[in-house]
């Protein structure tokens, strides 16, 4: 063979670029941003009350109950209509430490009757309301 060479013996030129290199950079930056950034606290400021504790006395309970014919009593006096449950219930939010409101109906009282008193001392402005007897509804 003379001056004229085969093309198979020359050496073959590279066209694509090594990545191997450029991902390992890559990886050691990714790790030295993740290693420096710093911790971030996620935080509620709430604002607690301060000054003394309330007293510990038991808050005074008033008990409404429903019957089966939709009378409300209130601590075991029938009432006469929601006239005067609205009164009883505006003089019990009226009070400097608002009492307790355990509402108790019976299983067959009618549901309206149950929502009037919730909306009636709603209106009145009573918030310490807790509803008794669930026990009477499991089966």
């Amino acid at each position: 063979m003379g001056p004229l060479r085969d093309a198979s013996d020359e050496p073959q030129v590279l066209t694509e670029i090594n990545t191997t290199p450029l991902i390992d950079v890559m990886l050691v930056l990714l790790i030295m941003l993740i290693v420096t950034i710093p911790i971030q606290l996620h935080s509620v400021d709430l604002a607690m009350p301060s000054g003394q504790t309330p007293p510990a006395d038991k808050p005074v309970v008033i008990r409404v109950e429903i019957d089966r014919q939709g009378t409300v009593w209130w601590d075991a006096q029938a009432l006469a209509g929601p006239a005067e449950l609205q009164a009883r219930l505006q003089e019990a939010a009226a009070r400097p430490v608002q009492p307790e409101l355990h509402l108790r109906p019976d299983r067959q009282a009618r549901y309206e009757v149950v929502a009037a008193v919730l909306a009636a001392s709603q209106r009145a402005g009573v918030t310490r309301i807790g509803i008794l007897g669930a026990e009477q509804f499991a089966q």
